[in-house]
């Protein structure tokens, strides 16, 4: 079905407070979409709107916690009453918790799942009935932002690998449901790798040190283009970063071996030995934290050829293999030093 090209459409981005939710609504803006800005924070959401309005996109804001149904509902509301509909809306807004399973409370755990699933969950059911009517009754577009641990578990994020894991399922379900009633909505779930965000800070945090990403880093950029590549394009997932590829590959070929490749290099890499802050974002908005870039100390890739590629088909099925080649290899060598 004909979508409208991204500069015609409006696009609601929950999350948008900071990270990659903030890359999107200001990428969106600059190429002339009207944006509806949502997340907790109301300093963060007030300074990126005017950021966006000054330099001549249009954009608003509504505060909303995603895990309260009704707060979600009145974004919808707001944004056609603002801009006239949805023709594309992004579920990022979500939050991590770094510690062993069996060190984490229950109650952040909950928490969590109120945030990454449950949100999700709420935006998906508010954001259909809109989407049925976008463009005319033509359609529109259900981003969900899940992860490359939507397809892999990574330790001492367990928590936040079994959110993802329940974003993934909800999402294909929802996609078959909708395909099988003829509903003009595409639902794409995008699974992005590391990314540096305030993702490490804004963690709840039960490791006693700071913790921090597993190379490879991207730039939220990165991942911003490919959610504003599906509101024109949508496919069914879009994994952002070769990494990504590299994990799920492993994950479906030979499991075992990426257990023990975690064992070695995962557990270690996500911990800093810098002294643990006190405070999350898991409950409340941390004020002055809007921003889109984090503080991971190494090499962020500005690109990633794999995610590029994945708009040629062609290119794509090549750049796959050589991915699938490259982690087996990877593989091998490890299980040979094992």
């Amino acid at each position: 079905m004909p979508l409208k090209p991204l500069a015609e459409q409006v696009l609601v981005v929950t999350g948008a407070s900071s990270g990659i939710g903030l890359a999107t609504a200001r990428a969106a803006a600059e190429r002339g979409a009207r944006v509806v800005l949502t997340a907790r924070d109301e300093a963060g959401l007030r300074e990126a709107t005017d950021a966006i309005v000054a330099a001549g996109g249009r954009a608003t804001y509504v505060v909303a916690d995603v895990a309260d149904f009704d707060a979600v509902a009145a974004v919808g509301e707001r944004a056609v009453e603002a801009y006239g509909g949805v023709d594309t809306w992004v579920n990022n807004a979500g939050v991590s918790i770094y510690g062993r399973i069996t060190d984490v409370p229950l109650a952040d755990a909950r928490r969590l799942f109120e945030t990454n699933y449950w949100g999700l969950v709420h935006g998906a059911l508010v954001a259909v009935p809109h989407l049925r009517r976008a463009n005319g009754g033509a359609g529109g577009v259900l981003v969900n932002v899940g992860s490359v641990l939507s397809d892999t578990a990574m330790p001492l994020q367990g928590h936040y690998s079994a959110s993802k894991h329940a974003v993934k399922g909800f999402t294909d379900a929802l996609r078959i449901e909708l395909e099988d009633e003829g509903a003009p909505v595409h639902v794409v779930l995008v699974k992005p790798a590391a990314i540096d965000t305030p993702y490490p800070e804004h963690a709840a945090n039960h490791l006693g040190v700071e913790p921090t990403h597993q190379a490879p880093v991207y730039a939220p950029a990165v991942v911003a283009a490919a959610i504003l590549d599906a509101a024109e394009h949508p496919r069914r997932d879009v994994k952002v970063g070769g990494s990504a590829k590299a994990y799920t590959v492993l994950e479906t070929f030979a499991p075992r071996v990426l257990d023990r490749v975690k064992r070695a290099t995962s557990i270690p890499a996500q911990q800093t030995t810098e002294p643990a802050r006190a405070d999350s974002t898991l409950y409340a908005p941390r004020p002055g934290s809007g921003r889109e870039r984090g503080q991971y100390a190494g090499h962020v890739m500005r690109t990633s050829a794999y995610t590029a590629a994945r708009r040629h088909p062609l290119v794509t099925v090549l750049g796959a293999a050589a991915v699938g080649l490259g982690a087996a290899l990877a593989a091998r060598g490890v299980h040979d030093r094992d």
